[in-house]
């Protein structure tokens, strides 16, 4: 006979469950990262013209503060092209140094104005987590 833990679930289930939490943790950030790689290979082997669509992006931004990493975000997009804008969004792996990753979500809506012989761009983009967080991006590019 199983001893019960409140709401029904077996004590064996709970214990199985709270030593094996750490397991599963290491297991999908492995399975993450050989998603991420096999992605980016497969991505790379792509040969197409630029056409304007959906396409996936996949991007890691790591931050540091002088010489002390701060850690990294894993961007994990599907998003859509047009001629001169982008919206993009998906699941992203959030991994500050020293603590545990977690799997929030991001977006990105940027576009391009040309401007004489110039562009001017820009790009706004947004994360969950415990606290929700944006950003914004603007510049010129010259080309010659």
């Amino acid at each position: 006979m199983v001893k019960r833990a409140g709401k029904g679930t077996p004590m064996r289930v709970l214990k199985t469950a709270k030593t094996s939490a750490s397991k599963l943790k290491s297991k999908h950030s492995l399975l993450n990262m050989k998603f991420i790689i096999a992605s980016g290979l497969l991505l790379s082997m792509a040969h197409g013209a630029a056409i304007a669509g959906p396409y996936v992006n996949i991007e890691a931004n790591s931050g540091f503060l002088g010489s002390d990493y701060g850690g990294s975000v894993i961007d994990n997009h599907i998003g859509y092209e047009g001629s001169n804008w982008y919206i993009q969004g998906g699941p992203s792996i959030s991994a500050p140094d020293g603590m545990d990753s977690s799997l929030e979500l991001s977006g990105k809506l940027g576009g391009t104005l040309p401007v004489g012989e110039a562009d001017i761009y820009g790009e706004i983009a947004g994360m969950t987590g415990d606290t929700n967080s944006y950003a914004t991006k603007v510049g010129m590019k010259f080309s010659f």
